[in-house]
This record gives structure tokens, sequence and C-alpha cells, in this order.
């Protein structure tokens, strides 16, 4: 069995360690922005011998470096969305059968099999711009729901869409488009799980998510929302399935670091700044040091509480050039 085999087969917790650190030395060695930040902090890979000290790259170097450690060019290039006059973040994917497989088997462990769904997609942002590893991932589900579909502004059709269906639903969409069609028409769904990606983009404000899932609840008819969180650099998604709770696939963890200090980074319940082991992100690197503000729990799951003040992470500088 290889190595990527044996990190989608994970089940128990020494298997992810050893894994980890398995990652962790190749990395360091293969992937140039990762030695060379390794270096410039002072870290000797081979002297690193638990999880925890292990150094989280600073995720902005997806803005500025090639985070990339396959044996050949890459088959895709997932960017980040960003506002005018700011950078996108680039993952180059080496495989995009590792990516599908990824996020097939989170979505079966979470939802079960595809085919008893119906994903209606309304991500118009992500529609409208080309690199998006979430609409490539919403697209391949679609296909194997065996129904549904991508929507832009057409909210009517999507409603009478959702309503002549007869098998259960998941809507995903974007935060402020799922404002949108609840302020527009308040269709109360049946049988439909709706799941939020985050992101007003600017197009809505910005507001505590207990708040907003409320508004979505009454506006839909729903007891509560799904969420999922990913982003372009990881290869890996982690599901909420309602209360802002998410659960990671059994190749990802959450670790949590002093704000002040990056490298004072636990995984013990607490709350602090976001790291990621992402083990599916096996040709770039599977430790990410993000902006994020979360809430880790005794029993894995986490909360995302919002985004590190001025967040030009610190680190991030040592490589950008």
């Amino acid at each position: 069995m290889n190595e990527l085999d044996r990190i989608f087969r994970l089940q128990e917790e020494r298997e992810f360690e050893a894994l980890a650190l398995s990652v962790f030395r190749r990395q360091a060695a293969e992937c140039a922005p990762y030695r060379e930040y390794l270096s410039l902090i002072g870290c000797n890979p081979q002297a690193v011998e638990r999880v925890e000290e292990i150094p989280f790259l600073p995720i902005q170097l997806f803005k500025h470096r090639e985070v990339y450690c396959g044996e050949g060019a890459p088959e895709a290039v997932f960017t980040s969305s960003s506002t005018t006059g700011m950078t996108p973040s680039r993952h180059p994917m080496a495989s995009l059968a590792l990516y599908e497989r990824a996020f097939m088997e989170a979505f079966r462990r979470f939802y079960g099999d595809p085919a008893a769904w119906s994903l209606y997609a309304l991500l118009p942002n992500y529609l409208q711009r080309k690199g998006s590893s979430l609409v490539y991932m919403a697209d391949r589900l679609i296909a194997a729901c065996g129904s549904g579909g991508f929507y832009l502004d057409q909210y009517e059709q999507l409603i009478a869409d959702m309503a002549a269906d007869p098998k259960p639903k998941i809507l995903l969409g974007v935060s402020y488009a799922l404002w949108d069609l609840v302020e527009q028409y308040a269709p109360k769904l049946s049988n439909t799980i709706v799941m939020e990606t985050g992101g007003m983009k600017g197009h809505r404000e910005e507001l505590p998510k207990e708040a907003f899932h409320k508004i979505l609840c009454e506006g839909f008819g729903v007891e509560r929302i799904h969420s999922e969180y990913g982003m372009a650099e990881l290869t890996s998604q982690a599901y909420s399935q309602g209360e802002n709770r998410f659960f990671c696939p059994p190749w990802m963890q959450v670790l949590v670091r002093d704000v002040n200090d990056p490298f004072d980074v636990g995984r013990q319940a607490g709350r602090g700044g976001l790291n990621i082991i992402d083990l599916a992100n096996y040709y770039s690197c599977s430790f990410l040091q993000t902006e994020d503000v979360c809430r880790l729990h005794a029993d894995g799951s986490f909360e995302v509480e919002g985004r590190i003040d001025h967040s030009e992470i610190r680190g991030c500088n040592l490589l950008v050039q």
C-alpha cells in the first residue's frame, strides 16, 4: 500500500502521527518554499519528533511562491477569489484524481452516497471566474448525484427546479447569494439541506454566524444550516451539520496557535489561530497556518470565529520577494 492509500485509510491517531511526520519530512526536503522557510526559522526537520513541533507554513506564501513538490507539471492550478488589487493564492494540483478522491470520500463520510442526493449549486462569484476548486468539486458532485445543477441569479428557475425534484436535495450556496434568495423569495424548502460555503465577498455586510444562520433558517423554513469549510490552498474540506461546528475527515486535523506566537501550537481544546494539517495536500504543503481564528473542541471539531485582525501573518515576509 502506498502512502496516499494509507492516508485515505487512516483509522487510529497513532497512524495519523506517523504519516504526518513522514509527509512533513518529505515536503521539508522536496517543497522549495517550505524547505527555505524551515531553514530561515532554524528548524531541523530530522529533529522534529511530534506533530506539535512541525512548523506551519503561513498561508500567504501561496500568493507569492510556487508551493509545489509534484514529480511533473501540475494538472491544474486552483486560485482563490480576491478583491480588486489583491493577489490571489495559487495552489498547483498535481493530480485532479487525488483532489476528487479527497472530496468524494469526505462527502461520503458525512452525507453518504452522492447518488442519493441532488446538488444545486448557487455559486455566482465562483462561476464567474476561472480556477475555482469549489466549482470543480461541485461539478463532479453534481455528476455523481446525477441531478441538480449550477445557477447564477436564476432564482425563480432554481426554486422551481428544486420543487419539482423528488430526491433529497442539497442547496450549496455562497453566503451572500443565499441571503439574496431568502430576502427576495423566502422559498420554504422541503427535503433539503441548505449548505453555505461562506463569503459575503463584499456584496453584503458580514454578520455573526448565529445571526446569519437564523435569517437563513427562517427564510428557507429549515431547522439548521450546514456549512462547508474549504479554501483554494487545501485539498480537503471540513463540514458542519449545524451550530457552526466543523468536523474533519480522518486525514485532516486542526490545531490552535497563540495569535501572538506562531510557533506556540497545541492540539488541546481552546481558542487561537487556526492551523490545519491536510495530508491530502500531498504534493504541496500539508501544514498551513491560516488567517482565521477558531475555537477547538475536545472532540476535534472546531468553530471559525473570524479573521485575525490585520492578518498579514508574521513570518510570511521571510519568503516574499
